[in-house]
């Protein structure tokens, strides 16, 4: 790899020599306030965003700017102030189609705010978590938004925990010696919507394929089906998996969980990378969505979207939650205090919840 690399430097440089075209210059400073007739701490303040300009002086250097094709040194002027206007996001799964719009909502709001962002995957891997911060911060970058692949990773903590820079997480539980701000999920209400609709439909036994239980949605949602099964009389009718990502994972336990004796009249999917694996049990069961078998899923994803018949689902605004996050981080580069902030989450009923068969009920 070195060696094509090597050459492909190299050849970069034969074209004008070979071909006697004159090789691009890039134009400088000096040449842009040259043209414009000021001087360059002039130049330099249009350039910075530096309020104490006039809208015509403005006007003329960026007009100079274009003309010459003047391209600052970024680098160079991150040195100067300190600051390199990037924002580093280590997500813990980037193929969850839940983290592309998380993404977007962050990136739109940095992108306003000037701030490039660098995005790192852990692919669900915890030493990449602290791989990835260890390289952002090398980096120099002014803050971090972290959905990482686990919360209490020691490696990963002590990175943190030893760097100064803002930190932002997205429904992670940090210890709070990070003064990290955190944005929510507030994923109990939704849930427990969703198990007191299947109550009130005659549903008694309920299974719940869980997400992943070190990880706090996993866990809020486990805890609230629970607290909620518990609260409408019907607590032993609860069957969990134990927590998973994987779709073979929820796959294998749905399949178990259906030739159980007394199976589950009900299915809650905890989470969105779940939901394949437990529609090809269901499938391979024999068993009907909505008429035979009642399901709820987690965040709207493409299979919710096309599915026959709609799945209901515990919903939130994945965008929002990324730009929460984005804006949290700005606040935090400004020197405000570390907050937290709580998005909702809304049971959406469709077909796919449906009351139990008439045997199942008596």
């Amino acid at each position: 790899m070195t060696g094509n690399l090597d050459a492909g430097v190299a050849d970069s440089r034969r074209p004008a020599e070979e071909d006697g075209a004159p090789s691009r210059r890039r134009s400088s400073m000096q040449e842009v306030a040259a043209a414009v007739g000021t001087s360059l701490s002039s130049v330099s303040r249009v350039l910075s965003g530096h309020p104490d300009v006039s809208p015509a002086m403005r006007r003329r250097v960026m007009a100079a700017v274009k003309e010459l094709d003047y391209e600052p040194d970024f680098l160079a002027q991150s040195l100067r102030r300190g600051a390199t206007r990037s924002v580093g996001f280590v997500v813990g799964d980037i193929s969850n189609p839940l983290m592309a719009d998380i993404t977007s909502g962050a990136e739109s709001v940095l992108r306003r705010a000037d701030y490039s962002m660098v995005l790192m995957n852990s692919e669900n891997r915890p030493e990449l978590d602290a791989n990835h911060v260890r390289f952002l911060l090398a980096r120099r970058v002014d803050g971090l938004i972290l959905s990482l692949a686990t919360e209490g990773d020691p490696e990963t903590i002590d990175q943190l925990s030893r760097s100064r820079v803002a930190v932002v997480a997205i429904d992670r539980d940090l210890p709070p010696e990070l003064d990290a701000s955190v944005v929510l999920s507030d994923h109990a209400s939704g849930m427990t919507d969703a198990v007191n609709r299947l109550v009130d439909l005659g549903h008694r036994r309920v299974a719940l394929i869980s997400g992943a239980l070190h990880l706090r949605p996993g866990r809020e949602r486990l805890e609230a089906v629970r607290r909620t099964m518990v609260a409408r009389g019907v607590g032993d009718g609860l069957i969990t998996d134990g927590g998973s990502v994987e779709a073979s994972r929820a796959q294998a336990e749905t399949g178990r969980i259906l030739e159980l004796a007394d199976a589950p009249t009900a299915i809650i999917v905890g989470g969105n990378q779940l939901l394949a694996g437990c529609l090809r049990a269901i499938r391979a069961s024999g068993r009907r969505i909505g008429s035979d078998i009642s399901l709820v899923t987690c965040d709207e994803t493409t299979i919710v979207e096309f599915h026959e018949p709609p799945l209901a689902t515990v919903s939130r605004d994945n965008e929002l939650i990324g730009a929460s996050a984005a804006q949290l981080l700005l606040e935090r580069l400004a020197g405000a205090p570390p907050r937290r902030v709580i998005l909702p989450t809304t049971f959406v009923a469709r077909a796919s919840c449906a009351a139990p068969p008439v045997s199942a009920r008596a």
